[in-house]
């Protein structure tokens, strides 16, 4: 991608709006330790190492030094490591942030953030994410909205009017259900999983992401029972429902390729996505979110270390690669230099950095209105905030069988809710029961 007059100005008026003195961070020299899964090589030198250059090249008496983090096992199990011998990372993109709190070895950066002019702008959604009895206790890295993007044309095509942001739930299974026509090789929807996900929340408002209210999941809800009963009737309409034979029907050897080769009305997928289907798809499209007007959001977060021995230079380091509006307008320089849209979206919003982001993909409407609307999403990243929600949602075992399979855990019961071999109403109270109590456990584990 070239950059025009219009990308270049709002990069420049972005700048100046936010200032761009650089300042020493300390007068004695800081090496900071960094730990991160979006790096790449060396030799790739992607934005996100272009940016830590950035911040040295800005701060000269600080030195970040990558934290070797290849080897076997999780990510979390290679921190507990590197905390056994003392050696924890600084800074450290976090996959489970309830762990390293209970552990006590997330600072606490409450009066750090109060006094930022950019925490502020983030939306206090993700505020709440890192938050953990009243205090802040990480900074939300990065933010993807998350919910289905739209083929304008192939629901033009057939003569339908295409779902937009906002377009009411009944409306939206409706205009997916008649655009099917699997003899033709096209389907509404991509697949039918995520339906779980954001449809009980349009039946109790107060619900959040997959049945959960803030403390507890709501598997015998009838919001989450309606869910599920929805997720089995659009079944025929997304790549799970088509037998062997129809898949020949069409060019996709599976769901992922089916919004980019236009054999489906809408895909859901998250921001990330943004850049490939900017630069790829050959059709006018646009994000819808979550009929009903809302969307889910993914967050990544940043950990800053208990044991940091400069709190203000590894929170100030963490800021730069996380919510710093100065950040996202170097970072935003450096997608323009390279030809690319930035991966990440804003995470302090302001009308300027959402000016800013879209100039790299076109005026979206429906895109536009996602970011104008942060304040109400639901955080689909439960698993790296919520205390025990890993167990409560997939890798506990609630002590089930079913037939043949023996001892099934939380993903199974939900992955094949729609496969027959059980109904879900004689399972959905002990599903909840179960997941409430491990949340619960979890909960109280967490340091006062």
């Amino acid at each position: 991608m070239k950059p025009t007059a219009k990308l270049i100005s709002l990069v420049l008026l972005l700048m100046l709006t936010i200032g761009l003195t650089s300042f020493v961070v300390n007068a004695q020299s800081v090496t900071l330790r960094y730990a991160n899964w979006n790096l790449g090589t060396e030799e790739e030198n992607n934005i996100q190492r272009q940016l830590v250059a950035a911040y040295v090249e800005a701060h000269p008496d600080v030195t970040v030094e990558f934290v070797d983090m290849s080897g076997d096992g999780r990510w979390d199990e290679k921190l507990t490591n590197l905390a056994a011998r003392g050696e924890l990372p600084d800074v450290w993109m976090a996959d489970n942030a309830p762990y390293y709190v209970q552990n006590s070895w997330a600072a606490d950066l409450t009066d750090l953030v109060q006094s930022d002019a950019d925490w502020a702008n983030v939306p206090p959604v993700l505020q709440a994410a890192v938050t953990y009895s009243g205090r802040v206790l990480g900074v939300p890295a990065a933010q993807f909205v998350m919910g289905y993007f739209v083929n304008q044309d192939l629901f033009e095509a057939a003569n339908l009017d295409a779902p937009q942001y906002g377009v009411s739930v009944e409306d939206f299974l409706a205009s997916t259900t008649a655009l099917t026509n699997v003899q033709q090789g096209i389907l509404g929807l991509d697949e039918m999983e995520f339906i779980l996900g954001w449809y009980p929340s349009t039946q109790d408002s107060s619900l959040r992401f997959f049945g959960f209210d803030g403390a507890h999941m709501n598997y015998n809800s009838a919001a989450f029972k309606a869910a599920v009963s929805t997720t089995i009737e659009m079944q025929p309409h997304t790549w799970q429902g088509l037998s062997d034979d129809q898949k020949t029907a069409f060019a996709s050897q599976g769901p992922w390729e089916l919004f980019l080769n236009q054999e489906s009305g809408v895909r859901w997928d998250g921001g990330w996505a943004v850049p490939g289907i900017a630069q790829n798809a050959t059709f006018n499209w646009d994000f819808l979110g979550i009929p009903g007007g809302n969307q889910a959001m993914v967050t990544d977060i940043l950990v800053v270390s208990a044991t940091t021995p400069d709190l203000a230079a590894a929170y100030d380091f963490a800021k730069w690669m996380s919510f710093s509006s100065e950040g996202y307008a170097t970072e935003a320089e450096l997608a323009m230099a390279g030809g690319v849209v930035p991966t990440r979206m804003p995470v302090s919003v302001t009308p300027e950095s959402i000016d800013l982001y879209l100039s790299f993909v076109g005026e979206k409407a429906g895109l536009r209105q996602a970011l104008e609307n942060l304040d109400n999403s639901l955080v689909e990243s439960l698993a790296k905030i919520v205390p025990g929600y890993i167990n409560a949602r997939w890798e506990g075992k609630p002590g089930i069988d079913i037939g043949e399979d023996l001892d099934v855990n939380m993903w199974y019961m939900f992955n094949f809710v729609a496969a027959g071999t059980y109904k879900y109403e004689d399972f959905s109270a002990q599903l909840e029961e179960f997941a409430n109590k491990i949340l619960d456990d979890a909960r109280a584990a967490l340091p006062s």
